[in-house]
């Protein structure tokens, strides 16, 4: 496919060399088109090397190939990043003064902007009317991301991630052309990998999970357009690019650390493996052995349960006037007995915890932790038919972020 890849002058621009890359691993042709103000964040050898192509942002540049033309009538594609308030306002009032926004003016194939910028630039009415102005003659504009932006200031208008616009641009390209990121503008919490209870100073309780599932989560999440807070116990896994990172070791702490974040979360999904127990006492000294061969005692106290703590506040709480509730996500780990197999144990689950949806796992010794596959059922509080998903764990997590997607987006309200 040929690609055109346009790159105003915003600091984000140094994250489009990420795209490029996405665009060339997957085989495509890209001509990358910087505006001069981007010359000064990113030069136009570093476009050249990515790209494997030479790099112009002039009409007066081979001027035989008419390339000011020909660019926007080869073009299977067209994408901007960062598109800043200046280059949506030139792209909506038709201006061409220079090689991209004539190509832009020349397109035939979909187009696809990619925002970023201050909040207030973001928010401002002109750049509302010009967002709205080029969506209505068919371009896709994406919701850009919410968090840190340049300084200290933070709010809407980052760029999305680069996984996040190149998943946006196959699914245009694909046609479909009413296609939305299903979590754009929503904040995503997430917890992931095991909690640890000391016992003394160099001794803990801990479980096997490798906090996979989670970071897959996170990195679903992010792709979908969602702002993501990671809460992270032990991993095996480094954290994800463009996500907020906020370390637990404890069960309380993760508690507190999940309290806080659900302040100002769209979704909660509580994927960590929880210690159901702590011990009542950590020793400041290392348990030694003793002479007279006597086991030590250790005595455990029940950890609160997160997961239930967060449905009732929730619900205290409540929702605004034409808002939808918070939605929680639980996990649930289970082994079958003699007293019942893993579905009658996880819908028991489902009914006590009271959250939305439980994304139940059948675990073993040799089965979902630290594997890099799995198969989870999705039961939901409404009653709806549980949802099967097999695979990867990024494909399992591709499954629960739609399905999350869907029931924020759903018309009608939840019970």
């Amino acid at each position: 496919m040929r690609i055109v890849l346009g790159v105003g002058g915003g600091i984000a621009a140094y994250k489009v060399a990420s795209l490029l890359r996405l665009f060339t691993e997957a085989g495509h042709h890209v001509t990358v088109i910087p505006t001069e103000a981007s010359t000064r964040f990113v030069g136009t050898a570093t476009w050249e090397a990515l790209s494997g192509n030479p790099v112009s942002n002039s009409v007066f540049d081979d001027v035989h190939q008419v390339n000011h033309v020909r660019l926007g009538h080869e073009a299977d594609l067209i994408v901007v990043a960062p598109a800043t308030a200046d280059l949506l306002a030139k792209a909506a009032t038709g201006q061409a003064g220079d090689l991209l926004t004539n190509t832009l003016l020349m397109a035939r194939g979909p187009v696809l902007f990619a925002p970023a910028m201050h909040t207030e630039m973001w928010q401002h009415a002109a750049t509302r009317a010009n967002v709205e102005t080029l969506r209505g003659r068919g371009a896709a504009v994406l919701e850009p991301a919410t968090g840190r932006l340049t300084g200290a200031d933070s709010g809407p208008g980052r760029l999305p991630e680069p996984e996040a616009i190149y998943d946006a641009a196959m699914a245009l390209v694909q046609g479909q052309s009413d296609f939305q990121l299903p979590l754009a503008g929503r904040t995503v919490t997430i917890s992931a990998g095991g909690t640890r209870e000391p016992l003394d100073p160099v001794r803990f309780l801990g479980n096997r999970s490798s906090g996979k599932q989670g970071v897959a989560l996170a990195v679903a999440a992010r792709n979908a357009g969602a702002t993501v807070r990671l809460l992270a116990a032990h991993m095996d896994v480094p954290a994800p690019a463009g996500v907020e990172v906020v370390p637990v070791e404890t069960a309380l702490q993760l508690r507190e650390a999940a309290l806080a974040a659900a302040a100002d979360s769209d979704v909660v999904i509580m994927s960590a493996a929880v210690a159901d127990f702590r011990p009542a006492e950590i020793s400041d000294t290392k348990i030694k052995k003793r002479d007279d061969h006597a086991d030590p005692v250790i005595t455990l106290v029940r950890n609160p349960d997160i997961l239930q703590e967060l449905v009732e506040l929730r619900n205290l709480k409540g929702a605004g006037a034409g808002e939808k509730q918070q939605l929680i996500v639980g996990f649930a780990a289970e082994t079958g007995d003699s007293q019942g197999d893993v579905l009658a144990y996880a819908e028991a689950k489902l009914h006590r915890k009271g959250c939305d949806l439980l994304v139940v796992n059948h675990v073993g010794t040799d089965r979902v932790f630290g594997q890099d596959h799995n198969s989870v059922v999705i039961l939901a509080r409404s009653g709806s038919e549980p949802q099967e998903a097999t695979g990867t764990k990024t494909e399992v997590s591709a499954a629960i972020i739609s399905r999350i997607g869907l029931e924020l987006n759903s018309v009608s309200p939840r019970a």
